[in-house]
């Protein structure tokens, strides 16, 4: 059985070739992470945005080539996990049949979300994601060690800013101070990220 699924959460960190999406059951409270590119992470968040480019991107081509042949993507299913892998498949209606399209859910969820297509993913993807706890970042300790780096980052950044907040002009510019309120921001978000997949990880 396919459960309906929606894009939770997205994390993005420039810093570290691999981003973070979060899908969650439409009607309950399961959900889980999947480690993507940074390319399609971006590419997820500008066109989950709003926002246009000068000229089409690789998925904004792929909709307008869709479109212009006539189809419309249907939905999106994460049908199976192979060798840690999510496979998905991007259906595409046309002339009332439906194609089946092998993809990475990154690519699926990146072309589909600024059409509001339907995301599913099937119940033994989700059984076997929570409940065997699969290593979906790589190895533990190296999570573990950027989990520890971040926490003292954070710890040093917040206790900078609230230092420079008592001292701060308040006819200066901000800037710089709004600058590194974002990148602390930033951090916590990849650190709660971090420590919801490293609670499904085997010890």
């Amino acid at each position: 059985m396919d459960i309906p699924v929606e894009l939770s959460r997205i994390v993005i960190t420039e810093t570290s070739p691999q981003q973070i999406i979060f899908l969650k059951e439409k009607d309950g409270e399961r959900s889980f992470p999947i480690v993507i590119g940074i390319s399609e992470a971006l590419a997820i968040d500008r066109r989950l945005k709003g926002i246009e480019m000068p000229r089409p991107m690789t998925h904004d081509l792929l909709a307008l080539t869709i479109e212009a042949m006539g189809g419309t993507v249907e939905k999106i299913v994460i049908s199976d996990l192979r060798d840690h892998t999510f496979i998905a498949t991007l259906g595409i209606r046309r002339n009332g049949e439906t194609i089946e399209i092998d993809a990475r859910p990154s690519d699926a969820i990146a072309l589909g979300i600024a059409m509001d297509t339907p995301i599913y993913v099937a119940e033994h993807v989700i059984d076997e994601v929570l409940n065997e706890s699969i290593n979906l970042a790589g190895q533990r300790e190296n999570l573990q060690r950027r989990h520890d780096e971040l926490i003292d980052q954070i710890d040093r950044l917040g206790g900078y800013l609230e230092d420079q907040k008592d001292q701060f002009d308040p006819g200066a510019d901000s800037e710089p101070l709004r600058e590194l309120q974002q990148q602390l921001e930033e951090m916590q978000s990849e650190l709660e990220a971090i420590e919801e997949i490293l609670r499904h990880l085997p010890e």
